[in-house]
């Protein structure tokens, strides 16, 4: 018997012998593979699921219980993420290499095994090893449980939009590059609109862009994902309005905008009213950077909205794209979001805090005997910069295995300086190591992110495994804890798996330490994960096998 009939069996067993009304099994089959595509006028083998990029739509149910089979067809090992399903116990398919679990070799496969709890809307799954997510990566579409409505009119239809980067080299190869001489990786040469950069009339065979056909009365839900590995991005679509109605699978108050302003990692819905009758329109997806000296790909990525019988040679129409650095349109954005807080849905905003902690988010040079340049930029919270150990952070922590790493991470800044401040230190001597903040199950946390100008002042998607939390408060400059605190939202934050940290300023999130295990932290810009802008929380078990981790699966890969 095959191992993934084995898992298949055993969960088949416990949906029926539960007392869920409900119960549900989705399977899926992921083979990773070499595939050749085409963009820019030129063709390279990229690594994707089942040959598709993006790769394959997961379509599941509030209360499903999910298989993935994923078979490693490829020389390079491999994981993948379900970015933002919470995993409940279950953090052995949570994904993120050498944290949660070893990679799956070549050859070799792994059953993803879990189950959507209280959760609905868009998510969305990448490979979490190395730079392999710039084409590894899909959404997650979950649709409330039978016979639940949405809190807002039902669409007559959903697309998913997936946003992304695409660089003409191996990418894998450029990151390898760039850290053996100790200098940044190179940008991107285009962003994409599911898979597609625009239009390309100087190729050879012209390519198009991705083109989306409405028709003229109907309503739309866009399930929008920003899978770009290093740049927060604008999105928008010429002469219509879209109403935000959801972010990383919770729902807001519906509020309308032109501009849409998503961080990598952050998805979002938003409804479409195709009401203009005819043409073609443009829809644009481009970046977002405060600081405009940091080099960053200004292509803008372009698809078409068109209007059901409407000649395809139609102009296009226009629309304005923000600067790059249009922090207005961007603050705009992320200050109408909200919590709906209705009845139905919540907002349950810890109030009593247990661990009060400040992280600060920086950069520092240290010596690097093995680097071209004799040195290294490292990322680090608190001055840390995270080693990835041999074997997984969760198999430590279950099997107690000693040696793997520390329970020791600071919950406050070890080197406290002006933050933001116009003088800066030259260099806090990064600390590098595995070292995990620990937590008590269901203790609550307040968590302060504090940009530095250390090297640069940037803006930094941060994104927890294992949780949602609420974004309570945000600001510009150092975090005052006298004052600031009188500001917090604590009725109806939204709610989120990642945030933005804005440049030269803060943001404090609260989240419940309700599940068990051990759970990443870091930047969802790639190039500071790659430099060590990560850690870990590790929460213990509660009381009783309910708050406990379950054991691991028999086919958890190996190191």
């Amino acid at each position: 018997m095959s191992k993934f009939l084995q898992v298949f069996l055993v969960v088949l067993v416990a949906c029926l012998t539960s007392s869920l009304v409900q119960c549900k099994i989705q399977i899926y089959k992921f083979n990773v593979m070499m595939t050749n595509t085409t963009r820019l006028c030129e063709t390279k083998p990229i690594v994707t699921v089942n040959g598709l990029f993006p790769g394959p739509t997961l379509f599941v149910k509030e209360g499903d219980t999910v298989l993935i089979k994923v078979v490693n067809q490829i020389q390079s090992n491999m994981t993948i993420h379900w970015h933002g399903i919470r995993q409940i116990r279950t953090g052995w398919s949570d994904g993120p290499a050498f944290i949660t679990q070893c990679p799956i070799q070549p050859g070799q496969s792994y059953v993803y095994n879990f189950t959507i709890t209280e959760q609905r809307g868009t998510l969305w799954w990448h490979a979490h090893i190395g730079w392999m997510r710039s084409t590894v990566h899909g959404a997650v579409v979950i649709v409330p449980k039978q016979g639940v409505p949405y809190p807002f009119p039902t669409p007559d239809k959903e697309i998913e939009i997936i946003l992304g980067e695409w660089w003409k080299s191996d990418v894998e190869e450029m990151i390898e590059n760039a850290l053996k001489i100790g200098i940044g990786p190179d940008i991107s040469d285009s962003y994409t609109i599911n898979g597609l950069t625009g239009p390309v009339s100087s190729c050879s065979s012209p390519q198009e862009g991705f083109n989306w056909v409405v028709e003229n009365g109907k309503k739309y839900m866009l399930r929008i994902v920003n899978a770009a590995l290093n740049e927060e991005l604008f999105f928008k679509i010429a002469n219509h309005k879209l109403t935000i109605v959801e972010v990383d699978a919770t729902y807001v108050k519906p509020f309308q905008t032109e501009t849409i302003f998503i961080t990598p990692g952050q998805t979002m819905n938003a409804i479409l009213d195709a009401d203009l009758g005819t043409g073609n329109y443009l829809m644009a997806a481009s970046p977002f950077m405060e600081e405009v000296h940091v080099p960053i790909d200004n292509r803008t990525a372009t698809a078409t909205l068109q209007y059901s019988g409407t000649n395809p040679s139609e102009p296009i129409k226009l629309t304005d794209i923000p600067a790059q650095n249009d922090t207005s349109v961007a603050t705009s954005f992320v200050d109408s979001l909200k919590s709906l807080n209705s009845q139905e849905y919540p907002a349950r905003v810890p109030l009593n805090i247990d661990h009060s902690l400040l992280f600060t988010i920086g950069f520092g040079i240290n010596p690097c005997a093995n680097c071209v340049t004799g040195s290294e930029l490292l990322a680090n919270f608190n001055n840390i910069s995270f080693i990835k150990p041999e074997i997984s952070l969760l198999n430590a922590h279950f099997f107690n295995i000693s040696g793997v790493f520390s329970d020791d991470f600071p919950g406050n800044p070890l080197n406290p300086y002006d933050y933001t401040g116009t003088s800066q230190p030259r260099n806090l001597r990064t600390m590098q190591g595995t070292r995990l903040y620990r937590l008590a199950y269901n203790s609550t946390v307040q968590l302060v992110l504090q940009d530095t100008g250390m090297i640069s002042p940037e803006n930094h998607p941060i994104h927890l495994h294992g949780f949602n939390f609420f974004v309570v408060g945000k600001g510009l400059g150092n975090y005052n804890p006298d004052n600031d605190p009188n500001n917090f939202n604590l009725v109806d934050p939204v709610e989120r798996n990642t945030i933005g940290v804005p440049t030269g300023g803060w943001v404090a999130i609260r989240f419940r330490a309700d599940n068990p295990g051990v759970w990443f932290m870091h930047c969802h810009l790639e190039v500071h994960t790659t430099w060590g802008l990560e850690m870990a929380f590790v929460v213990d078990n509660g009381k009783g096998p309910k708050e406990s981790i379950l054991p691991p699966p028999q086919d958890l890969p190996t190191c």
